[in-house]
């Protein structure tokens, strides 16, 4: 366990190296990536009937705090293959020689995945709705035409995992591995965010991409069964919270370090023994603690697998602790004033970074409404 804590603290600690940089281009952080599959991360949730590991939630969380702590534009990028993975080891619906192809491919470097889904008319499918983008059939498989919004990391991206309604007479929604490589694939908007800017979540379309019949991955008869499941999908959110804890726990460290070192010439020490900044202090840590209670319990109890740890709950504590992740960030910024609004300093890009951790989908307001009904049902 301590060699482990030790691999995740010098990961951390590469991706710190060149996360301001990343931010300030936007360039896709490849230099992150490989420090994360050098470490073994990326593939850390491959199934134990594929010869991985099968780490469960509760070490997924733990790996994506420490990066999100490093670089949280790395960790979401490295998210998406590693929940691939995990989703792959619980309930195996890959064909299995495109599958294997994938793990051989992640012995000799990086494969990085990710699921196209959310689309410019419809938003997000954790509302409800089905694809536009659709695949046609071929003689040889599939052409897949449409567009997707916020495709994380998707200049790095070995394989998309494109949602896709058929052509045929009685339609399916079906997910489609499409090689990143393939013609007919076009970044046709930019990310540009407020933060993490350097996740690369650009906007896709895909015009007439080819791809063989076995690289259908999951298919059902369109209709109700066909959409998102938020409940089923609520325990991956857990790993998620852990990640913007990360980054509450980065800008805490920096919050520390300027209490220490400023010293103001009519106070004389450091502020750092000042009422109020101990007071800060103390209830940034508390919301943390707080909140990374919450989080790895969860995960722990999904792991249990004993059934007594409710979808509902997931949900709820993805809500808390983004809202704590967000307060602790907010107060350092505000006592800091103007310093923790200064681009020299790494509190500010913090900032701007855990603005997205309420942004993940299924937003506060599902959320709400599901345990509402779940509460008034009682």
């Amino acid at each position: 366990m301590t060699q482990n804590l030790n691999l995740l603290h010098d990961v951390t600690a590469r991706l710190a190296a060149t996360a301001e940089e990343y931010d300030r281009t936007a360039a896709f952080p490849s230099a992150g990536i490989r420090a994360v599959h050098e470490a073994g991360l990326l593939t850390a949730t491959v199934g134990e009937q594929y010869g991985g590991s099968g780490l469960g939630v509760a070490g997924t969380a733990r790996i994506l705090h420490a990066l999100g702590e490093g670089d949280p534009s790395v960790a979401l990028i490295s998210a998406m293959t590693i929940n691939v993975h995990a989703l792959q080891a619980r309930r195996p619906h890959w064909p299995e020689g495109l599958y294997k192809r994938i793990l051989a491919e992640s012995e000799q470097g990086p494969v990085l995945l990710n699921h196209a889904r959310v689309e410019p008319e419809l938003g997000s499918p954790a509302r409800g709705g089905l694809p536009a983008t659709t695949a046609r059939r071929t003689g040889t498989g599939w052409s897949i035409s449409g567009s997707k919004r916020f495709v994380t990391g998707a200049e790095g991206l070995d394989w998309f995992l494109v949602w896709a309604t058929t052509d045929e007479p009685e339609p399916r929604v079906g997910t489609f591995a499409v090689p990143g490589s393939a013609p007919g694939i076009e970044i046709s908007s930019r990310w540009d965010h407020l933060g993490l800017r350097a996740s690369g979540s650009h906007d896709i379309t895909f015009h007439e991409v080819e791809v063989p019949d076995e690289n259908l991955v999951d298919v059902a008869l369109q209709g109700p069964g066909a959409e998102q499941d938020n409940r089923a999908l609520a325990a991956l959110h857990l790993p998620l919270n852990a990640l913007y804890l990360g980054v509450a726990r980065a800008a805490q460290s920096y919050f520390h370090r300027f209490a220490h070192e400023r010293v103001p010439s009519n106070l004389g020490h450091p502020v750092a023994g000042t009422e109020r900044f101990r007071r800060a202090a103390g209830e940034i840590e508390l919301l943390l603690t707080a909140a990374e209670q919450l989080v790895l319990t969860g995960a722990e109890r999904v792991d249990a697998g004993d059934g007594t740890y409710t979808p509902e709950q997931a949900l709820g504590t993805k809500v808390l602790a983004a809202r704590h992740a967000l307060t602790a960030v907010e107060t350092a910024v505000r006592l800091l004033g103007n310093p923790g609004l200064s681009r020299a300093n790494p509190l500010e890009r913090h900032y701007r970074d855990i603005q997205c951790a309420p942004v993940h989908a299924p937003q506060d307001d599902i959320v709400l409404l599901a345990l509402g009904k779940a509460a008034l049902s009682r």
